[in-house]
């Protein structure tokens, strides 16, 4: 009985540290996680897009699908490693870059650079090279998209997405 009376406080104190020791990449990807479900918005051209956020691969993954129109992209979410958030961006160029999670102790704001890509041609008009994404609360977020251009120049897209009810 004495055995489990000291047992008992050293799983929960293991457990608790865990916890603290938490990266903060895998902060960030928890809270991706909480984006689960269909948000609704405008693009910067006013038309209303629909954005899906779905968990997958058992917790592995997060896969987001920016529909309402007829270039539906995919972009999935995953961590490398406990300290390394990656995203792989399934474009309408043809391409697929993957950037990487700025290292960040704050969860309100995620900031992906351009790491590499597949399928990336010079013939091609360019691809995604940036994204921002921020939390304002549990039911509104935004996601800023940069593309970088073949003649070096950026084009910015800016999503102002609600959960939908």
């Amino acid at each position: 009985m004495k055995s489990i009376r000291i047992a008992v406080p050293l799983v929960v104190l293991l457990a608790a540290t865990l916890v603290a020791a938490q990266s903060a990449a895998q902060r960030q990807f928890e809270q991706l996680k909480s984006l689960s479900g269909t948000w609704e918005g405008k693009t910067p051209q006013g038309e209303m897009t629909q954005v899906s956020y779905k968990v997958t691969g058992n917790g592995s993954a997060v896969m987001n699908e920016i529909g309402g129109h007829h270039d539906d992209m995919i972009t999935m979410f995953h961590m490398d490693g406990p300290d390394k958030l990656l995203v792989t961006h399934y474009c309408t160029a043809g391409n697929q870059p993957r950037m990487k999670a700025a290292a960040s102790a704050d969860v309100k704001t995620i900031t992906f650079d351009f790491l590499d890509a597949t399928n990336l041609d010079p013939k091609q008009p360019g691809h995604m090279h940036h994204l921002v994404i921020a939390f304002l609360d549990e039911n509104h977020h935004t996601e800023e998209w940069t593309f970088a251009a073949a003649n070096g120049g950026e084009m910015k897209e800016t999503f102002d997405l609600w959960r939908k009810k």
